[in-house]
């Protein structure tokens, strides 16, 4: 009982310290792994081993994914390939259902680009499409915002999801995370989708423009896709995204019994493109291709080192929530937890649970996927998780978790509703809203299909 309460003072520590205090999230993490070794009563000399041990082998697994993840993002937000994959998306979709298409532009644009940057980039878009449509500018809101989220805390390679996914030991196989939160987050967009047109005609104050402009320059659809010179075509826009996604697929399925690639050089040739930093190399490859005209070198290294600036400290705070998760591992409270909610039958709604708590506490989804994950690793078996399938469950599940909820305490809600000038009330009584039934409803899949795979 002494090693819970110790457990529940150090996660509240880290809320209350990253949350009120605003102390960063990786300093947070790593005082609370530090702090826990002695409370937990681990011998002196195996602390400091204990941290760096994880926090090392964390970051030689999973650093160069998180940055390759990241220099492609950059460079597809910089070169104007977002816009393209938003316009392809509109030629298809049209604008007779405005909602949808805020949706699935979203939900593809943030598996490589963040959901703050996606949404500054494609909120003129949305601008246009609401005044051409006579929609409310409240459900077009809503619909990016969810479709946004929707892939950015469930679909690797999207850093978040990483992390998770390194943490609770399932990296070798991302294939099967990507299958299975494809359809899951799909599903949540869904949801968010039904929330947000119920708002189609509902009016609301926006806020003057003065208070609302403060975020970025307002700008026409137009004038923002001038302002990247010649766009690049759909298809080397989506192929950064597709490459990499199907070659980790691919690489897992060769890992199958069943050897769907036979056992000789062509299942060394897939398996080895499948690799997780391969293929993503392979991305930022075929990402640096849209990159044209004079000077595209110096372009490419600005947004390279940009793209470091912007990984530092996820690679920062994902290294420090494992070494908090290898502290807790060596600690006692994992026989403890382990006997007291094997009998419980909770499974997935563990992981799902703690990270809604963390989301909701201190406000950044990344920090809520790392810190759960970390937190949740050493327990998993106890929970009936222990199998590839489990572990990729409880990825899923600490994401679904992440999402719930968005409100002041998290700098996404701030970009909707100030690019959106929906007032602070509205948003509490929407956006947060949308994002607590886009989290519940990606959880209920989650369960649902681990009714079959567990």
């Amino acid at each position: 009982m002494t090693a819970l309460l110790i457990l529940l003072v150090l996660v509240a520590g880290i809320v209350l310290v990253t949350a009120r205090w605003k102390v960063s999230p990786f300093l947070a993490l790593m005082g609370a792994a530090l702090l826990g070794g002695f409370a937990f009563g681990l011998p002196p000399t195996e602390i400091v081993g204990t941290i760096t041990e994880a926090f090392g082998s964390t970051l030689g697994n999973i650093g160069l994914v998180i940055l390759f993840g990241t220099m492609i993002g950059v460079i597809l937000e910089r070169s104007g390939a977002a816009i393209s994959m938003a316009e392809a998306l509109i030629k298809v979709l049209g604008t007779r259902f405005p909602n949808l298409t805020m949706t699935l532009i979203g939900y593809v644009v943030a598996i490589p680009v963040f959901c703050d940057s996606g949404y500054v980039i494609l909120n003129s878009l949305r601008k246009a499409i609401t005044l051409r449509t006579g929609v409310s500018a409240l459900a077009t809101s809503m619909a990016l915002m969810t479709g946004l989220y929707a892939t950015h805390t469930l679909v690797p390679p999207t850093p978040g999801p990483l992390a998770a996914a390194e943490n609770i030991g399932i990296t070798h196989n991302l294939g099967l995370i990507i299958a299975l939160g494809v359809p899951v987050s799909a599903v949540a967009a869904l949801a968010g989708l039904a929330y947000a047109s119920s708002f189609s005609r509902k009016e609301f104050t926006p806020l003057p423009a003065e208070e609302g402009d403060d975020l970025a320059v307002q700008q026409s659809w137009e004038e923002l896709r001038e302002s990247y010179g010649k766009l690049p075509n759909a298809f080397p826009a989506f192929f950064p995204i597709l490459l990499p996604l199907v070659l980790i697929c691919a690489g897992s399925v060769a890992e199958l019994p069943g050897a769907p690639f036979g056992e000789g050089a062509l299942l060394g040739v897939v398996g080895f493109l499948g690799t997780p930093v391969i293929a993503l190399i392979l991305g930022l490859g075929a990402a640096a291709l849209l990159l044209r005209g004079r000077g595209k070198l110096a372009r490419f290294n600005e947004q390279m080192n940009d793209s470091v600036r912007v990984a530092a400290p996820i690679l920062l705070i994902t290294g420090a929530g494992a070494a908090f998760g290898a502290v807790l591992g060596a600690s006692p409270i994992t026989d403890f937890l382990e006997d007291t909610l094997s009998n419980l039958g909770l499974g997935l709604a563990v992981p799902f649970l703690i990270a809604a708590a963390l989301k909701t506490a201190q406000g950044s989804s990344t920090v809520a996927l790392v810190s759960t994950s970390a937190l949740v690793a050493p327990i998993l078996p106890a929970l009936g998780l222990g199998s590839p399938e489990g572990m990729a469950l409880s990825v899923l599940a600490v994401g679904a978790g992440a999402m719930v909820v968005s409100h002041a305490n998290d700098s996404y809600f701030w970009v909707v509703s100030q690019l959106s000038r929906i007032p602070v009330g509205t948003a509490y009584r929407t956006l947060s809203i949308a994002t607590a039934i886009e989290g519940t409803a990606a959880f209920a899949t989650i369960w649902v299909i681990g009714r079959f795979l567990l």
